[in-house]
């Protein structure tokens, strides 16, 4: 497969989670991952494997994560090989339109047995921009390049 249609089907991989997020269908949301996936949460929670984060999510849907929409916004695709790709997004979920995307996400992503692309991992941070920006003028050399 050429690097444009894999990239395609990453983005629709994304794509799928965040629809599957917006209906709380926690079953679908954990159909996007592997089997032995790890997903840890903003909050530190780790779950493992695609039907154990479609359970938990399922119960967060149905509670504290009812009515909420995920926005995602993905920053870069990085290809290491034919069937593996690490993906960087910001976003947030909320039940209105979000001021701002407070989370990072890494999701590494790889292409299943199936052939289709799964997340294996995905690691979620709380964005803290004061604490970034104090680091940035205290310490300029400690600021990132611009993406």
């Amino acid at each position: 497969m050429h690097p444009a249609p894999d990239t395609a089907a990453i983005r629709a991989l994304i794509q799928r989670s965040q629809d599957a997020w917006d209906r709380g269908d926690g079953a679908a949301y954990g159909a996007c991952f592997t089997d032995d996936a790890t997903d840890v949460t903003y909050m530190g929670a780790v779950y493992h494997g695609g039907a154990e984060i479609g359970r938990g999510h399922q119960a967060l849907f149905d509670s504290f994560l009812k009515g909420t929409r995920l926005t995602v916004e993905i920053i870069e695709i990085r290809r290491y090989n034919g069937d593996t790709a690490v993906v960087v997004t910001r976003g947030e979920s909320a039940k209105r339109a979000p001021k701002k995307l407070g989370k990072l996400a890494t999701y590494t992503v790889v292409r299943d047995a199936d052939g289709q692309w799964r997340i294996a991992a995905v690691q979620k941070t709380r964005r803290r921009a004061l604490m970034e920006a104090l680091t940035f003028t205290l310490q300029p050399a400690s600021r990132p390049a611009a993406r």
